[in-house]
C-alpha cells in the first residue's frame, strides 16, 4: 500500500476530529461563552448539515481546480476557521467559523478518497478506502478524548489551536509529498447520470438506511447500556473504547472484503450480516459479557458499510465516481440525523430495549436496498477496467 494513502487518512483525521470535538468539551464552551448547553450543542448539529450540504457542492465549485490544489485550499480553509474558532468573542462566530469547517472537512474527505484510489490502484482500491474510513472513524475514537485532555490543560480555545496546528504539519506534507493528480472534479452532468441510476441511488439508500439504523441504537447507548443491560454509569467509559477500536477496524475490513470478493458482493454480505447481529442483541443483553462481544461484533461491521458501498458506487458507475462518493458523505450524514431522530422518538414513546429492532427496521430496509442495487451488476463491473 501506498505510504502517502497513509497522510490523506491522517489528513481526514484531522478534519473529522473537528465534527465531534465539542461534545467532549461542551461544558467548557458553554461556560465560556455564556450559553446554554443546549445551544452549544448545536455546534455538533450546525457542523454535520453543513457537512451534508457541502460534500456535493465543494467540488462542483472548484470544479476548474486539480485535486491536491483543491485538498490543499481546502485544508487552508480549515486551519483559517479553527483559529477564527479559537479567537471568536461569541457564539454567533462560532457557529460561523464550525460551518466553515464542515464546508472544508467534506472537500478533504471527498478529495482524500479519491486521491487513495488514484495511489492505490483498481486491485486495492478498497482497502485505501478502507484506511480513508479508518481515520474518520479514529477521530470519533481518539479525537474526542484528546480534546478533552487539551481543553483541561489549555482550555476549549486551545482546542482549536491544536486542530489548525496538526494541520498547518498536513498541508505542507499534503504539497510535498503528493503528486499532482491528472484529474478534475465531475461538473453537473456527472450528478445527474449518477441519480438517475436506480442501481447507484440504491447504493446510496444502503448508506443512509443501515448509518440510519446504526444511530438508532448507537446515539442512545449509554441508556440503553444502563438501563436494558444492567451496567454501571462508570462502566460505560471502557465498555465505549471497546466498541470505538472495533468500529476503527471495520473500516479497513470493509475495504479489505471488497477487494477479495468484489464490491457487489459485498454490498450483500454486509447490510445483511449487520441485521443478523443487530437481531441477536436483545438476547445477548441479558448477558453482559456476551453483549459486549457482540457489540463490538456491531461496530465493526457498522463501520464497513461506508467503504464497501464507495468501492461499489466507483466499480458500478466510474464515470460517475466523484459524484458518487460526494454524495455518499452527504448520505452518511443524512443517516446520523435520520437515526438520532428515530431513535430519539423510539426512546422517549416506548423503552431502551426497543431501540435494537427500531434500528432492524432501518437495516432490513438496508438490505432490500442492497439487493436492488446488486440486480443486474454484471461481474465485470466489480472490477473495472476504468481508473478514477
Amino acid at each position: 500500500m501506498d505510504s502517502r494513502i497513509f497522510l490523506l487518512a491522517l489528513a481526514t483525521f484531522a478534519t473529522g476530529t473537528a465534527e465531534n470535538i465539542v461534545i467532549g468539551i461542551l461544558p467548557d464552551v458553554a461556560l465560556g461563552l455564556g450559553v446554554s448547553l443546549g445551544l452549544a450543542g448545536q455546534l455538533t448539529a450546525v457542523f454535520s448539515l453543513t457537512f451534508a450540504l457541502a460534500a456535493p457542492a465543494a467540488l462542483l465549485l472548484a470544479r476548474r481546480m486539480e485535486r491536491k490544489t483543491i485538498l490543499a485550499f481546502a485544508l487552508a480553509m480549515f486551519i483559517v476557521a479553527n483559529l477564527v474558532a479559537a479567537l471568536s468573542p461569541g457564539i454567533a462566530v462560532l457557529f460561523a467559523a464550525r460551518m466553515v469547517m464542515a464546508a472544508a472537512s467534506a472537500a478533504v474527505c471527498l478529495v482524500a478518497t479519491m486521491m487513495a484510489t488514484e495511489l492505490a490502484g483498481p486491485d486495492r482500491r478498497g482497502r485505501a478506502i478502507g484506511l480513508i474510513f479508518m481515520g474518520i472513524s479514529g477521530s470519533m475514537v481518539l479525537g474526542v478524548p484528546a480534546g478533552m485532555l487539551i481543553s483541561s490543560l489549555f482550555g476549549w480555545r486551545g482546542v482549536f489551536v491544536a486542530l489548525a496546528s496538526l494541520a498547518v504539519l498536513i498541508l505542507i506534507a499534503c504539497q510535498w509529498l503528493l503528486p499532482v493528480s491528472g484529474r478534475r472534479p465531475s461538473d453537473v452532468a456527472g450528478y445527474r447520470r449518477h441519480v438517475g441510476s436506480l442501481r447507484l441511488v440504491s447504493g446510496q439508500l444502503v448508506s443512509i438506511l443501515m448509518i440510519g439504523g446504526h444511530f438508532v441504537l448507537f446515539a442512545y447507548l449509554a441508556p440503553y447500556a444502563v438501563d436494558a443491560v444492567g451496567f454501571d454509569a462508570g462502566q460505560l467509559v471502557p465498555i465505549f473504547v471497546a466498541f470505538g477500536v472495533a468500529g476503527v477496524s471495520g473500516g479497513y475490513f470493509g475495504g479489505w472484503l471488497t477487494d477479495i470478493v468484489t464490491p457487489r458482493t459485498a454490498i450483500l454480505v454486509v447490510p445483511l450480516a449487520y441485521l443478523a447481529v443487530l437481531l441477536a442483541i436483545p438476547a445477548a443483553s441479558s448477558l453482559p459479557v456476551a453483549f459486549v462481544g457482540l457489540m463490538m461484533v456491531w461496530a465493526c461491521i457498522s463501520w464497513m458499510i461506508s467503504p464497501v458501498v464507495q468501492s461499489f458506487l466507483i466499480s458500478a458507475g466510474p464515470e460517475t465516481a466523484e459524484a458518487g462518493v460526494s454524495l455518499n458523505l452527504s448520505a452518511m450524514h443524512v443517516g446520523v440525523a435520520l437515526g438520532t431522530a428515530i431513535g430519539g422518538l423510539a426512546l422517549d414513546r416506548g423503552s431502551a430495549a426497543a431501540l435494537p429492532w427500531t434500528g432492524a427496521i432501518l437495516a432490513a430496509l438496508a438490505v432490500a436496498a442492497s439487493l436492488i442495487a446488486a440486480w443486474r451488476t454484471g461481474s465485470k463491473q466489480g472490477r473495472p477496467a476504468i481508473q478514477v
